[in-house]
Order: structure tokens, then C-alpha cells, then sequence
């Protein structure tokens, strides 16, 4: 991993291909959220991530428009939103489709006619399987018309990814950090060549993760902040972490990586504070969520 760079991209069992760290747009709105994303973009950042959930598609969309990066060699990542829990709404795959095109529209500054997105994931695997079915089916229509480049899922663990028709999802992003390793999901991903974006990478700044005498160690070790331990493990296990944040420092810290390496002890004790569900940090526990 000691060759990893900004630059580096990860490889999808589709033939694409998907930046090794993004920039994690949530709770970012208004001009804040328009900020961050300009400035995530002008100092390097290859790809930003979003959602429907989260309300600021509009935002990143400006924010890439004035960073003045060509459209071309920024990554877009949005999640499509399913019904609300207890909704009872069914939708056709044509109907997701519709609903999804309209991120595109939000996300998508060129104005050309012929606007896209590299990558849209369902964002729960709410309301239970024949839901899941049809909304995959709504992306694969997306994807089969070209305006989608790769679809995936988000929060599905192995019984949701088991029960998908084809095609098989490119990416499945879920919560990973130390202490929340989702090992069966992980290890199911791989086998499979789904590639893994990593949510709450930085436990959300939580002082009693922060504070962790062994993550304190090993970035002191290098001479590092805990951040950067962070986002480095998630690197080396081979994960895309997507990290948050609005000041332009803490944009710039996130994306410091690359002029140092973790070795095999680091790498031990790391994995040695998974918490299993415990060690959750969003409350989304993909195991128990519907069937």
C-alpha cells in the first residue's frame, strides 16, 4: 500500500473504476456544503459523495461548478432514497427510475443533454425484498440507458446482497472503522469483487474513540493525528473511506495520507478493537434490518 496516492483509483468487477478516498457531503448544506465541496475538489479531492436523504445534491452541484474542475474528472456518488419505513409504497422499477433520473439533473452542471452519474447506490434495504427488487431494477434501467454509469447498495448486509437479482452491485457502502469491522459483509464483498465505501470513517470525531490509548499510540508512533490513523486503516484494508468535514483544514488534514504507512503491528492492534455491533457509531445495523 506504500504506492497508494490521491490519485489512486480502485477497480470495479464492472471495468470502471472509482478514487480511493472521496469527500463525504452529509449534513454539509447551503453554503457551507457549497464551500466544502469547492474547496474538497481544488485541493485534490477526486470524488464527492451525496444523497437524496441528505437534501444538498443542489449544493454539491454548485460547489463542483465553482471549483472549476472539469465534470469529466470529478466522481459523483449519490444514493437513491426509498420510501419512508411503515410507508407501504410500492414502486415500479420505471417510476425509480424517474425518481433517480432527477438526481442526475440536480448533480449533473453541464448542461449538455447528456448529463450522468458515476455512481448511485440505494441508500436502505428498506421495505423488505420485493421492494429491494424493484428499486435494483429501477438503477439497472438507469444504467442500461447510460445515465448511470455503476449502481450499488448501501447498508445491505450478505441476505440483502444474496437476494438481488442481477446485475451483481458494484459497490456496498457501509460503516467501517476499527471498531466496527463487519467482518461476514466484508469478507462477502470481497469474494464477490463488490468494492466497500466506508462510511463514519472518523467515528464522527467521538472523544472516547479519539481518546483510544491504542489509536493515541500509533499516531504518536508516526507522528500523526488520530485522523489520519483513521482514514490509513481504512486504506490499507483495502476500504474507499468517504470522510466529512467543512473547514478547510480539517479538508486538507483528511486527504494527508500518503507520506507514511502502517505496519503489520499497527495493523494487528487496529483490528484487534472491532466491537462487532457494538461499535456502531450511526445506530444502522445492517443485520437487522428487514429481510
Amino acid at each position: 500500500m506504500s504506492d497508494l496516492t490521491l490519485e489512486s483509483t480502485v477497480k470495479l468487477h464492472t471495468g470502471g473504476s472509482m478514487p480511493r478516498l472521496g469527500f463525504g457531503s452529509g449534513g454539509l448544506k447551503e453554503q457551507v456544503g457549497i464551500d466544502a465541496v469547492e474547496h474538497a475538489l481544488k485541493s485534490g479531492y477526486l470524488m464527492v459523495d451525496t444523497a437524496q436523504q441528505y437534501q444538498n445534491e443542489q449544493e454539491v452541484k454548485t460547489g463542483i461548478a465553482k471549483s472549476g474542475v472539469p465534470r469529466e474528472q470529478v466522481y459523483i456518488c449519490t444514493k437513491w432514497q426509498p420510501p419512508p419505513e411503515g410507508s407501504n409504497i410500492r414502486m415500479t422499477p420505471e417510476q425509480v427510475r424517474d425518481e433517480a433520473r432527477q438526481s442526475v439533473l440536480r448533480l449533473d452542471q453541464s448542461g449538455s443533454g447528456k448529463e450522468y452519474l458515476d455512481l448511485m447506490l440505494i441508500h436502505h434495504p428498506r421495505p423488505d425484498a420485493e421492494g429491494r427488487k424493484s428499486f435494483w431494477a429501477g438503477l439497472a434501467l438507469a444504467q442500461k440507458e447510460g445515465w448511470v454509469k455503476d449502481i450499488g447498495v448501501s447498508n445491505f448486509n450478505v441476505k440483502h446482497l444474496e437476494a438481488l437479482p442481477a446485475p451483481l452491485p458494484a459497490v456496498n457502502q457501509i460503516e467501517l472503522h476499527p471498531w466496527c469491522q463487519q467482518r461476514e459483509i466484508v469478507d462477502y464483498c470481497r469474494r464477490k469483487g463488490i468494492a466497500l465505501q466506508a462510511f463514519c470513517p472518523l467515528v464522527r470525531i467521538r472523544k472516547d474513540k479519539f481518546e483510544d490509548p491504542v489509536v493515541v499510540k500509533i499516531a504518536k508512533k508516526h507522528d500523526r493525528g488520530v485522523a489520519h490513523v483513521l482514514l490509513r486503516w481504512n486504506l490499507q484494508k483495502g476500504f474507499v473511506p468517504i470522510p466529512k468535514a467543512s473547514s478547510p483544514s480539517r479538508i486538507d488534514a483528511n486527504k494527508a495520507l500518503y507520506d507514511f504507512q502502517l505496519d503489520d503491528e499497527d495493523m494487528k492492534e487496529l483490528d484487534a478493537l472491532d466491537q462487532g455491533a457494538a461499535g456502531r457509531i450511526s445506530g444502522i445495523d445492517p443485520a437487522t434490518l428487514p429481510e
